[in-house]
């Protein structure tokens, strides 16, 4: 709720601010493939799992990589028109990192 609150606010100030040609669907993409990232983590680390929580990760490992790729590279030629642009490639290419280590910090909490 709080991702989707702070992705409103971000809306309203990409629209004060006139940007020019809004990442506004790769924006909610990203906050979307994030957030359920972090759902993974915290399911992982303080609750039990469960069949619904297995869904997150088929997403995360299959479509989120690929989704995320097209993000960044969409946003690669743009990210000098707007902060939000930069955000949005940066965020593209992070989640990556932000995948495996998501993994390594699985391995561990459940060992």
């Amino acid at each position: 709720m709080i991702g989707l609150i702070f992705y409103l606010r971000l809306l309203q100030k990409i629209k004060i601010e006139n940007v020019e040609d809004p990442p506004i669907i790769d924006l909610f993409l990203t906050f979307a493939t994030y957030g359920g990232l972090l759902l993974i983590i915290l399911t992982t680390i303080f609750w039990e799992w469960s069949a619904m929580a297995s869904l997150g990760p088929f997403y995360l490992f299959t479509l989120g990589p690929i989704v995320m790729g097209v993000i960044a590279y969409r946003n690669y030629k743009k990210r000098n028109v707007s902060k939000y642009h930069e955000w949005t490639y940066q965020a593209g290419k992070a989640y990556f990192l932000f995948l495996v280590l998501s993994i390594f910090i699985g391995v561990i909490v459940e060992h």
